[in-house]
Parts: structure tokens; sequence; C-alpha cells
């Protein structure tokens, strides 16, 4: 083998490695069922999941602080339903794509959605809040615009948003993919991935790591509890750190 034919295997079996790791999707089943699984972390919230995340050395999990909650919602749990749209002038073929992309989400899928950081249509709504809900989805997250809001709010749906307009989205932006990995800010989000939100934003969890993560969530919940605990008794801060406790 010449030094030309090397290189080219060896760049060829790097790039096969990062196509793995970029667009692989894992989907490992967990130990326990998966409605448990969402049930419990919906007993925790994103601060101390994300902490957890930290031991875990993933520091880049919590989407940007300029996603938030329509309303102040308690922890809701799903499994990642990623889509991704553009700005477009296009309509042709949109409607008949976002039926199809409608009819393949299942019960307990988070939607994550990633726009291109559109700025001006809306990629949620009112029809889209009814049909998420009658499907029996955990809640949507839109790196981008929503409408219809008096609507999502009677649904009682969680959704968490960038901006609200009434731009509707023919026309304006066109659905090219999903349930493909996407990157919203600094995360990259895979199909399938544990997505938790609540009224400090949207935090996914690896689906890899999920079950550990969880075990580990439930320990600090319960540490936790011991140190409120502490606190309301007037015990002294250095007495609280000695036994463990932090703040």
């Amino acid at each position: 083998m010449n030094v030309n034919q090397y290189k080219k295997e060896v760049g060829m079996m790097n790039l096969e490695k990062l196509i793995q790791e970029r667009e692989g999707i894992p989907n490992g089943r967990f130990p326990i069922p998966d409605k448990e699984m969402l049930l419990r972390f919906e007993q925790l919230y994103t601060g101390a999941v994300n902490d957890v995340l930290r031991e875990f050395c993933l520091l880049e999990q919590a989407l940007p602080g300029r996603i938030k909650p329509l309303r102040e919602y308690r922890t809701v749990a799903g499994f990642a339903f990623t889509v991704k749209s553009a700005p477009n002038v296009k309509i042709q073929g949109e409607m008949e794509f976002r039926t199809q992309m409608l009819d393949d989400m299942q019960e307990d899928a988070f939607v994550l959605w990633d726009t291109s950081r559109d700025q001006k249509a809306t990629l949620w709504g009112g029809v889209m809040t009814a049909t998420a809900k009658g499907k029996k989805l955990k809640a949507a997250c839109i790196d981008g615009g929503i409408r219809d809001t008096h609507q999502i709010l009677e649904a009682d749906f969680p959704v968490f948003y960038e901006y609200r307009i009434s731009n509707g989205s023919l026309g304006r932006c066109l659905i090219t993919h999903y349930q493909i990995p996407i990157k919203i800010g600094d995360v990259t989000i895979k199909p399938g991935d544990v997505v938790l939100g609540d009224i400090d934003g949207v935090l996914v969890v690896p689906r890899p790591v999920a079950y550990d993560v969880l075990l580990r969530a439930e320990e600090i919940r319960e540490n936790e509890k011991k140190i409120f605990g502490w606190v309301a008794e007037g015990q002294s801060i250095q007495d609280i750190t000695d036994k463990g406790g932090y703040f």
C-alpha cells in the first residue's frame, strides 16, 4: 500500500467514525419501562439533573436561555422527536411532508424544533397543539416563533419558545427533516433522548446515560431533603458542610 492509499483509507475510516458519532441514533432499551422512566424524571427538576450531567462531564445540555416556558411549568419529561426547518419561499410539498411528520409522532414524544434561527415565522400554533395533545405528546420546544397563544394556553399543553408573532409558516419556511440529530445552541439532540422542561427551561439527557443520570439525580433529591431539614432546624453552615451538605 502506498502512502496516498494509506492516507485515503485512514481518512475514510476516520470519517466513518465521525459520521457514526454525529449521526448515529442510540435506540437501546432501559432497565425499566419507558413510562416509569419519564414519571421518575418528572419527580425531579432541571437544575438537579443538570448538576448530575456535570458529574458525567456533560456541560452543554441545557438549551439556550432565549428559549422560555409559556407558563411556569413543573417538570415534564418525554422522548425527543426532532424537527428541522429553515427559512424558504418554497410552498409546494410542505403540507404533505408536515402531515407525514405528524403521523409519525408517537405518544410521550417531546418535540424539539430547530428552525435554523428563523426570526419571522411561527412553527407552532393552535392546531399543532391540539394535534399534539390528541396524540398524547408530552411537550414542544420551538427554537423560534409560536402563535395562537390563547389556544395553546387553553389546551394546557407545555410549550417552550423564543418569540411570538402572528406570521404563519407557509411561504416563509420549509420543514426539511425530522427524526434526525439536530443542534440547538450548543446542544446536540438525537431522537429518543430524554428531554426535561420546567420553569427554568429545557434540558437534554443523552439516551445512553439517561438511566444512570436518573438514579444519581434521585440520590441528590434525597440529599437535598436532608439539607433543607438541617437548614430549617437552624444548624450552622459549618455543621451542614461538615455533614456533606452544600449550598
